[in-house]
């Protein structure tokens, strides 16, 4: 069973998906939400990638249709992990206690300065840097017309 913040995670995702927004925008709800844990504590992370990467493994599993990574943006393995989260989704079974606790508890061991300003900051550039230009510059325009004004 989800806890109340997945769940959480999942209504705004929902939301998202209502007002027509793509499932890299539902899923950044988990990311979000992973980040939170993080920085309470609940638990740690090696790096902000695989803090993000957990947000993503989350979203999969709770139904946002986000594809596997492309050949060559990530390995194998990487990609193999992603279509069995999509495939979960559409099975509802609670995963095992044994290896749930194992891998909270490893979680636990790791720091949790992975999800600091600095860090996010760090990924948020280096995956920048490997796009194009005009991929980034494509996005940016997209961004400020797309941005929710106040009002």
């Amino acid at each position: 069973m989800p806890d109340k913040d997945d769940q959480e995670a999942l209504k705004r995702a929902h939301e998202d998906k209502r007002e027509g927004k793509s499932p890299s925008t539902q899923a950044g709800e988990f990311v979000h939400e992973e980040m939170d844990h993080v920085r309470k504590g609940k638990h740690g992370a090696r790096s902000t990638k695989q803090a993000i990467a957990i947000g993503l493994s989350k979203a999969r599993r709770a139904g946002v249709h986000l594809k596997a990574p492309k050949r060559g943006a990530a390995s194998a393995a990487t990609r193999k992990k992603a279509r069995q989260d999509s495939r979960r989704s559409h099975r509802k079974s609670s995963p095992s206690r044994t290896r749930s606790r194992a891998t909270s508890k490893a979680l636990r061991r790791e720091g949790h300065s992975a999800a600091s300003r600095a860090s996010l900051s760090r990924q948020a550039r280096s995956s920048a840097r490997r796009r194009s230009a005009t991929a980034r510059s494509r996005s940016a325009k997209k961004a400020a017309r797309t941005r929710k004004r106040e009002s």
